[in-house]
């Protein structure tokens, strides 16, 4: 369509719509001052507003970076999407190869369907096989992944009582404390995985959706990575964010002396430098409300801030929901290729 018409475009969740030009440049400007005001970091300057502009009204179903500017690709729980998401009968080994050779990805992760490091623990010795046989046959890093998943440690599935029924209660104290203890178990869960899987010749684990119970959760994926790291200082390690900002449920936790509670990613990833992280995942939620437009500007001025002020590489999470992309179950190419492209050659990642 010509800008007199209005261009092509999405909403936060998918649907389609036209947009004139001065209403996508509102909505840039619109989704940068959002993400300055609540992340307290700069903006985007007028040649990368401008360059966003070309990106978001480019023609074309899939846009590629300009040569030069390729970045590395990954996933998370990449082995499972083919068979139980794709729906495609196939084991974990091979949905390696077939992400390898097939798809092109640069590393993958295997994890159990479950995808929690909790209910691994007692079937490590059959999840150690799995990562054997794919590392005998893949070329690419194979990581093994899953989530702190800090919620799993609560009664009447785990050990300690459940804060998100005790802080409704008004028990203040022992929510924190039951929040706590969990950080424990889940620590010691995931280093005994990561000792299990380097035993196995993986290459790495990925700590997914960390956060996502909050503060606690995020401060037991930084310990764990500081714990492998001591006893296996070769063994790589990648963390992927649940949210753009650490959630408070506790509150007071800090690392490293700093406050975990209401991070934004250009923090988030000075702590998992800290801890001993090799690649950090920054998260950017989508707003369905919201145009595509606003989304990535405001998601590209985040990793911007975090690319900036990271030591390791920043492969930003963009997939459903996250880092510009509609929340669809299976996001619309044309927008998520445009996402792709905004990242790395304006917030300048290491990866996809």
């Amino acid at each position: 369509m010509s800008e007199k018409q209005g261009y092509f475009t999405r909403m936060g969740d998918g649907s389609g719509l036209y947009m004139t030009a001065e209403e996508i440049r509102c909505d840039i400007e619109a989704g940068i001052h959002d993400a300055m005001r609540r992340g307290k970091i700069d903006g985007l300057t007028e040649a990368e507003k401008n360059h966003l502009f070309d990106i978001i009204v480019m023609d074309g179903n899939v846009v590629g970076v300009t040569r030069g500017q390729e970045v590395v690709s990954t996933s998370d729980s990449g082995c499972f999407k083919l068979n139980y998401q794709a729906h495609v009968p196939m084991d974990r080994s091979t949905a390696v190869l077939i992400n390898e050779r097939v798809l092109g990805l640069d590393s993958v992760d295997i994890g159990n369907i479950d995808y929690s490091y909790k209910t691994v623990k007692p079937i490590l010795h059959d999840e150690a096989k799995v990562m054997e046989i794919a590392q005998s046959q893949a070329v690419i890093p194979v990581l093994y992944g899953g989530m702190p998943d800090l919620g799993r440690y609560t009664k009447p599935d785990g050990p300690v009582d459940n804060w998100s029924e005790l802080l409704p209660m008004g028990k203040i104290d022992e929510a924190k404390a039951a929040q706590e203890e969990a950080v424990e178990h889940a620590v010691k869960d995931m280093v005994y995985i990561a000792k299990g899987m380097a035993a196995a010749g993986a290459d790495g684990m990925n700590l997914d959706t960390s956060g996502a119970s909050g503060d606690a959760d995020f401060l037991a994926a930084l310990k764990a990575i500081e714990a492998i790291k001591a006893e296996h200082p070769d063994f790589g390690i990648e963390i992927g964010m649940a949210g753009e900002f650490v959630m408070g449920m506790h509150g007071g936790l800090k690392y490293d002396g700093v406050r975990l509670a209401g991070l934004y990613p250009h923090k988030q990833v000075k702590l998992a430098e800290k801890a001993g992280a090799n690649i950090f995942g920054p998260v950017v939620n989508t707003n369905c409300n919201k145009s595509f437009a606003w989304n990535i500007a405001r998601a590209v001025t985040f990793i911007k801030a975090c690319s900036e002020a990271a030591e390791i590489p920043v492969h930003v999470n963009v997939g459903m929901g996250v880092g510009g992309t509609p929340m669809a179950y299976v996001p619309p190419t044309d927008v998520v290729s445009k996402a792709a492209k905004a990242m790395a050659e304006i917030a300048k990642i290491d990866g996809l």
